[in-house]
């Protein structure tokens, strides 16, 4: 059962163990750490982390850890796909507060499931949504 949901940068940096990363986010991915599918990573996360990829911006490092965690039987990461409920929950993100449309397919992730959302984006104040950082 996925508890949170984490956005591209939050995975980044906990994937490689960036310092970026708050000391409140990271206490909570590693309290998940050993609970299976219970960190959410939305699918347009992992399109974000190719394209980031492709532009040089991450190192391919980041994308392999990710695609190893997953392989893991009992993984806590869980790829949350985008489907029709999602699609419809980015209604309730609006684009006023979030232009970017990653981020709102992400907000609208956490919205659908219930779960907090790991993120440093302050821009992100949807109700409904929890944000860690």
């Amino acid at each position: 059962m996925v508890r949170v949901v984490t956005d591209t940068h939050a995975l980044i940096w906990y994937l490689l163990g960036a310092p970026r990363l708050s000391a409140t986010a990271l206490g909570s991915l590693r309290g998940l750490a050993t609970i299976a599918g219970a960190i959410g990573v939305p699918s347009v996360s992992i399109v974000e982390m190719v394209y980031l990829e492709e532009k040089g911006r991450i190192p391919a490092l980041a994308l392999s850890m990710l695609q190893e965690n997953l392989a893991q039987e009992g993984a806590a990461l869980r790829v949350i796909p985008i489907g029709y409920e999602i699609a419809l929950a980015v209604r309730q993100v609006p684009s006023t507060q979030v232009p970017d449309m990653p981020d709102r397919i992400i907000a609208a992730t956490a919205l659908h499931l219930g779960v907090p959302l790991i993120s440093r984006d302050r821009r992100i104040k949807v109700p409904g949504v929890e944000t860690i950082w």
